[in-house]
């Protein structure tokens, strides 16, 4: 049986790391991780905002099961089992760091210890409604989110002082295994830095390469979200200055799971523990004109994901698409212990490195879209299916960026794709449903009833 830590940032496109090929962002401690162990280079979430994806990595549940679709809290069904209480029963000792932001509230998650924990009180975010689509009016003013503040980090490492003190005084008295789960802010906006990391990478308040003028800036769905968070008004100098500040906090965060390693060194763990480093979703960084997440595009909805320890081969890169739903599979297989047969995933530990039939699943039915959104990948190709708008297809292999939307000229591809998100879900039924659901939500908020 071996122990696991996994590290969750929040909000980490894993393309601004040196792992996933960025031009001169370093991030050396992820680079020690990847040696050490495996690199899955196309990690997805199972929805690019923070709650819903969380809540589908707790429970093993899929979005529109859980019924968690935005970070609007009322009313959400709360009797799902966490990971952490599954594993716990059956004699693995849990220890919980950071933010939650689940369906359920922090101390009924069942952990054997949780601490600093970061939740949204309740209703949480109110500007979920998308019939009509709400506009966050002033929403534009988040741009001015960075530059330099001294106390930008101590969150972060308050949580991650607390966590190795962890790893530092209790587990070496555990005589169970166990599984210790820091969760970190950064690198999620507002972009403010320490004066040290905001030096770091004067080069990065760059402009994005692909923008409004792109055809996947402007499919309907695209516009929603640029209107939602009034992005086309945010300036030039604050979209270089929230890209600067982005790459300040990913190298903070690079040093955090840094000084993770050496305490695992340090206490003689590494043969004995595996290591995991993941993030809830992306962020656009102005690609497209979009900004955060909320989107199915592949900046938005990948993730990092880089594992090292018992199980994990050494130097290697996996092609074959992976999700959180394996990341929390990964921790029960390393304890080996019984996961619930109906949750979604596989352990990382076995999945082959180049499985071209393998189906990945995402969906996003939150704020800032007038209906729901589902991905599917498989292999090289990707389809993102619109309830009310028209579906995208996307050869990655050929098109990374998702510049060309090919659906016409493959439709068997298409239909191929579609009937694999078809054996998840109906799409139809699952976006009515969500509505009904936000409907009601909307009744509470009025009425004031939480």
């Amino acid at each position: 049986m071996t122990n696991s830590i996994v590290l969750i940032s929040d909000e980490h496109n894993p393309f601004y790391s040196s792992v996933y090929g960025h031009p001169f962002i370093r991030t050396p401690n992820m680079e020690r991780l990847a040696r050490a162990g495996t690199v899955y280079e196309n990690a997805y979430c199972p929805s690019p905002l923070c709650s819903p994806s969380r809540s589908a990595f707790f429970s093993g549940k899929r979005v529109h099961e859980l019924q968690n679709y935005s970070n609007c809290n009322l009313a959400i069904p709360s009797e799902a089992p966490a990971y952490g209480s599954v594993l716990r029963e059956q004699g693995v000792y849990t220890a919980y760091f950071g933010k939650t932001h689940v369906y359920a509230p922090a101390d009924k998650l069942g952990f054997s210890e949780i601490h600093g924990w970061k939740e949204m009180k309740t209703p949480g975010d109110v500007n979920f409604v998308r019939r009509p689509l709400a506009i966050r009016e002033g929403a534009a003013d988040r741009a001015n989110g960075f530059g330099v503040k001294e106390e930008a980090f101590d969150g972060d490492l308050k949580v991650m002082d607390a966590a190795l003190r962890w790893l530092r005084e209790t587990a070496p008295t555990l005589d169970a295994p166990w599984n210790l789960t820091i969760n970190l802010l950064n690198p999620h906006f507002p972009q403010w830095n320490t004066e040290a990391y905001w030096n770091l990478y004067p080069e990065a308040a760059d402009l994005p390469r692909l923008g409004r003028n792109e055809a996947s800036a402007n499919h309907p769905y695209a516009q929603d979200l640029r209107d939602h968070f009034e992005t086309d008004l945010f300036t030039e100098a604050q979209i270089r200055g929230l890209r600067r500040g982005y790459a300040g906090n990913v190298a903070f965060v690079d040093d955090q799971l840094g000084r993770l390693l050496d305490a695992v060194d340090d206490g003689g763990f590494r043969s004995t523990t595996q290591v995991v480093y993941t993030a809830d979703h992306g962020d656009m960084l102005g690609k497209f004109g979009m900004w955060w997440k909320c989107s199915l595009y592949e900046d938005s909805v990948r993730i990092p994901c880089i594992a090292a320890g018992p199980g994990f081969p050494e130097g290697e890169r996996v092609r074959t698409p992976v999700d959180l739903h394996d990341v929390q599979a990964s921790l029960f297989q390393a304890a080996g212990v019984k996961r619930p047969a109906d949750w979604v995933g596989s352990p990382l530990q076995l999945i082959p490195a180049d499985d071209a039939e393998r189906v990945i699943f995402s969906e996003y039915h939150g704020h800032g879209t007038r209906s729901g959104a589902f991905m599917i990948r498989k292999g090289d190709w990707k389809l993102i299916y619109c309830t009310e708008a028209p579906h995208l297809l996307f050869d990655l292999a050929d098109d990374p960026d998702e510049r060309f939307d090919v659906l016409a000229d493959h439709p068997v591809k298409a239909s191929e794709l579609e009937n694999e998100l078809r054996r998840i879900c109906s799409p139809e039924t699952e976006d009515e449903r969500a509505h009904a659901f936000q409907a009601r939500q909307s009744e509470l908020l009025a009425t004031g009833k939480p």
